[in-house]
């Protein structure tokens, strides 16, 4: 297999396993933070061996980069949370839906946290397709009210979104010197003590099944799809992993529905298809310059 064929190959793993990680706010009985506490713990553990025995640096260069670390860490935490809450909330398929608003959000946010020109700023583009996402979650909204679970389930994923977004950007700006699991691996341990501050079920509370359960997320489903993602990124450009991660709704409503028999209706789908298709718009939209 030739070394891009295997990078591609590695790059649709990494996304399948991305999109099975939202089974696990349905199969595991915690709450959306004590899943991402015990997620997180896991995954850091993995990375800190995974680094140790490929003889990787674990340090950082700098005090600075240190920081950055922490805020990292803390964005990443709280996306975690709310990304397993809004599943919990909305359903996988919906919750996957609400999350990927994220490439449009990027848009509005980065020159505001970059230094870029004028011209980098959001245009008439931009603006029509976030109406268009607008309209894709709106379609999704059983009802405009906060008391329903299913809205108040997509306003986390959309919130998600926000920090996720948040994070690539602080990420690509501050941190981007250093590998895949080497990032990964500070933003799990600190999202991991930050969170476990606030953790309401005690590990020998937790049940062996659910035990399992949180190994495999942790271990297939967070270390092993970053370590993937990461290492596609050697021979595959930006652009390719961008596009080929808007298949990660895909990925989850299928598994969603083979192994939670999570079925949807008709304007969800109609919803769906709007939202990832601004967000592929979107991607390779960025990537052309336009």
């Amino acid at each position: 297999m030739k070394t891009q064929q295997q990078s591609l190959l590695f790059l649709h793993m990494s996304v399948l396993l991305f999109g099975g990680t939202a089974l696990f706010s349905k199969l595991i009985g915690l709450s959306a933070l004590d899943i991402t506490v015990y997620r997180t713990g896991v995954a850091a553990i993995v990375l800190f061996i995974l680094l140790t025995l490929q003889k990787k640096k674990i340090t950082l260069a700098s005090a600075k980069d240190y920081g950055i670390a922490i805020v990292l860490g803390i964005v990443v935490g709280i996306h975690w949370v709310t990304y397993f809450a809004g599943m919990q909330m909305a359903g996988v398929t919906i919750g996957i839906i609400a999350f990927f608003t994220y490439p449009v959000i990027t848009v509005f946010l980065e020159p505001l946290l970059s230094k870029v020109k004028v011209k980098s700023l959001p245009q008439t583009k931009d603006i029509v397709i976030a109406v268009v996402v607008l309209f894709g979650i709106f379609l999704l909204i059983p009802e405009v009210n906060l008391g329903n679970q299913i809205t108040l389930g997509i306003a986390t994923g959309v919130t998600s979104a926000f920090f996720f977004a948040l994070r690539n950007i602080l990420h690509k700006n501050y941190f981007s010197h250093y590998t895949g699991p080497h990032t990964m691996l500070y933003q799990t341990l600190v999202a991991f003590i930050m969170l476990g501050l606030f953790v309401e079920v005690p590990p020998m509370q937790v049940s062996n099944n659910d035990w399992i359960l949180i190994l495999l997320v942790g271990v297939f489903f967070t270390a092993m799809p970053h370590a993937l993602f990461a290492s596609s990124l050697r021979y595959l450009s930006a652009t390719t992993a961008g596009l080929i991660a808007c298949l990660q709704p895909l990925y989850g409503s299928v598994l969603a529905f083979l192994l939670l028999n999570e079925r949807v209706n008709v304007l969800t789908i109609i919803g769906g298809i709007l939202v990832v298709s601004a967000a592929l718009f979107e991607t390779w939209s960025v990537s052309q310059g336009r």
